[in-house]
């Protein structure tokens, strides 16, 4: 009787502490939603990345220096 008693108790404070959570917002997030930016294609090896982290060339738009000089490209000028 003694730990049913005890129980019970650890069961209403748990049942306690997660009802005063609950009523609580949660923080607000303090980086702003960005908009989604636009996708290309790397020309020499397919990869879809985001435009600002894009290299140009003359005959496209490359994932790395490395492909842009692979594919024989060079900067625009």
């Amino acid at each position: 009787m003694k730990y049913l008693f005890w129980l019970l108790v650890v069961f209403v404070a748990i049942w306690a502490f997660k009802r005063s959570r609950a009523g609580k917002a949660p923080p607000p997030s303090s980086k702003a939603p960005s908009s989604p930016s636009e996708m290309i294609t790397c020309a020499h090896c397919g990869i879809h990345l985001p435009a600002e982290e894009a290299v140009s060339g003359q005959n496209g738009v490359y994932c790395s220096t490395e492909h842009r000089s692979a594919a024989h490209d060079r900067n625009p000028v």
